[in-house]
């Protein structure tokens, strides 16, 4: 699920509250980050200088784990198979343009995957209840999904595992919410940029990042 436009943007920053409070958010007031979100993108985009209040674009590499067959290691059991990546296999990188938003445009949800795990628990799909109700109701036509992890094990494996949480939250929404596969892209950037800049081991660095892209 990648994205065609002009750019592709990953928005990561300092959280705004604490993760457990942006779990609380209505419906209504995560729909108003997001518009608010596309909003910072199209200025952004449209007006020539990468950047508008709020928002400033600039150039990272990104790593996609390749999705193939071989000898794995990272595994998430989905109710119609197993999505799995080669961990003998090099990591794909590509430019990739690198959102700062402000940390009132964040959000991020907390949602806890077992350890050397990509499968999303019963127990944490209610989190995503409520992002499934923004997206049928809201006019957003691309929302990106980004995975992140601490900083426990190597930086390349890290990239490969976050990829696969952000592609499993991704088909819980579309297979049990019903949200159209166009309308959702995946992206995994690892340890690299932790919430909590103080502590890059920290449980609050395991998380999932929502964008409202378009």
């Amino acid at each position: 699920m990648r994205f065609v436009f002009p750019t592709t943007f990953a928005i990561i920053g300092l959280l705004s509250v604490p993760l457990a409070a942006q779990e609380d958010l209505s419906v209504d007031e995560l729909t108003k980050l997001f518009q608010r979100q596309k909003a910072a993108f199209s200025e952004a985009t449209s007006n020539g200088l990468g950047q508008t209040r709020g928002l400033k674009l600039i150039t990272v590499e990104d790593a996609e784990a390749p999705q193939e067959a071989g000898n794995t290691t990272l595994t998430a059991q989905t109710d119609t198979g197993s999505a799995t990546t080669d961990a003998n296999k090099p990591l794909v990188a590509t430019p990739v343009v690198f959102g700062q938003l402000d940390p009132d445009l964040q959000v991020n949800l907390q949602i806890t995957f077992g350890f050397d795990s990509a499968a999303l628990s019963q127990a944490e799909k209610p989190k995503l209840d409520k992002m499934c109700l923004v997206l049928k109701q809201s006019d957003l036509n691309l929302v990106r999904i980004v995975g992140h992890t601490d900083a426990s094990g190597s930086a390349e494996y890290n990239e490969k595992l976050s990829s696969l949480r952000a592609k499993e939250v991704a088909r819980h929404l579309i297979e049990s919410c019903g949200i159209a596969p166009e309308r959702l892209q995946t992206i995994g950037l690892g340890e690299r940029f932790p919430a909590n800049k103080n502590d890059s081991r920290a449980d609050e660095n395991r998380r999932v990042e929502f964008q409202a892209l378009s």
